[in-house]
């Protein structure tokens, strides 16, 4: 049973919205385990800090003794969510999403207890045969699906519309309805289709849910939303001395915001920002990479960074053949595209030893980079070996 002393006050600390109002109390007065629901499309690889926000908000939930369901969108990515968009998503393959979906799934337990979370693909119920799936679009109007800031913006920029994105909200909702949810949670640019999933849920007579939504966290940038495609995310997965790197690189006026939304307190104001932004790398590092790692990367940081030396324990990469294509050797390396990397050269980001690579040079023979180390960036480095 859940813990009936932990109240709505507590568990709406730090939301943006509860709603409808008094809601939530309503859920936690009928003394059961609730259905919490988060719905995540899995249309990048990794989960960033940003996802911590709502993932920790879930975990809250797990802690009082609810039931919570995570829900991997691998259909609604296949269609694309129009929240914050002025435009319509691209398409990912059916591959990708799939990976990514099996990605998410194992990354989301580093902040939830694997044991007590239930896992679901929304392609169980949304793989519908065509004349069911009528019967759901029918339910609405176009009127009410835009109603929506996203859509009402393009409208008035006569920017294009597709069909796909008008269904996205029902789709969302009849999640909702497929696993009884009595609350769901998202981010604050979700707000549109958490409503809206009470109405799927009332179209078929069922008790519309409570919902909740928490801050976007910017990125490392400190001005847009954190995100992979945008290059401002702190992947919960990042090695960590380029997760404490990152959060170095976050400007001083985001600390307050990263402070609240990640460790949950409040930014002591009198510190030296340095010192704090310092403290808050250090344990969101120790937090994903056990105790210890955050004080090991940070004299890493140090040494790069304040001493301007090459860390010892990089990796050697052993290049194939009399040439390398300098492009694909950072790819393959440092997970980064080809069309990623040759930005990097062109923009002076990458360095053999002391020398940036000349913008448009990218092939080289092997001999000449024995023994010289690969800098990408300010955090990723190895050591490059000619064969033989």
């Amino acid at each position: 049973m859940p813990d009936s002393t932990i109240t709505a006050v507590e568990l709406a600390r730090g939301a943006i919205d509860s709603l409808p109002e008094g809601s939530l109390a309503e859920k936690l007065a009928e003394g059961r385990p609730l259905r919490v629901k988060l719905g995540i499309d899995p249309t990048a690889a990794d989960i960033h800090l940003g996802h911590v926000v709502v993932l920790e908000k879930l975990r809250q939930f797990q802690a009082a003794g609810h039931q919570i369901v995570l829900i991997i969108g691998d259909y609604t990515a296949r269609v694309g969510d129009p929240s914050g968009r002025s435009t319509e998503r691209p398409v990912l393959s059916g591959e990708q999403i799939d990976a990514n979906a099996a990605t998410f799934q194992e990354q989301a337990f580093k902040v939830l207890d694997r044991d007590r979370t239930e896992v679901r693909l929304n392609s169980e119920w949304l793989d519908m045969p065509s004349g069911e799936l009528f019967g759901l679009a029918r339910r609405f109007t176009v009127a009410r699906l835009l109603e929506r800031d996203d859509f009402t913006k393009r409208m008035a920029a006569a920017e294009p519309i597709s069909i796909l994105e008008l269904l996205y909200p029902v789709m969302q909702g009849y999640d909702s309805v497929a696993i009884a949810a009595d609350i769901e949670l998202g981010g604050s640019d979700q707000r549109f289709n958490l409503l809206f999933g009470r109405s799927v849920q009332e179209s078929f007579g069922r008790p519309p849910q409570a919902v909740m939504t928490m801050p976007i966290l910017p990125g490392t940038d400190g001005k847009r939303r954190m995100s992979k495609s945008l290059g401002n995310y702190v992947g919960v997965t990042d090695p960590g001395p380029e997760m404490f790197g990152k959060l170095m690189s976050v400007p001083d006026e985001a600390m307050e915001l990263y402070w609240t939304l990640l460790l949950g307190e409040e930014l002591d104001r009198s510190r030296h920002p340095g010192e704090a932004k310092r403290d808050l790398a250090a344990r969101i590092v120790a937090r994903f990479h056990g105790e210890g790692a955050g004080r090991e990367a940070e004299a890493r940081f140090d040494s790069v960074h304040v001493h301007h030396e090459i860390p010892e324990d990089i990796d050697v990469v052993v290049i194939e053949g009399a040439e390398a294509h300098l492009p694909a050797l950072i790819s393959a390396q440092f997970g980064l595209s080809s069309s990623e990397a040759r930005r990097m050269i062109d923009q002076g980001g990458v360095r053999l030893d002391d020398d940036a690579v000349t913008p448009g040079k990218l092939d080289f023979p092997a001999a000449d980079l024995d023994g010289k180390v690969l800098r990408v960036g300010k955090r990723r480095f190895a050591r490059l070996s000619a064969p033989g």
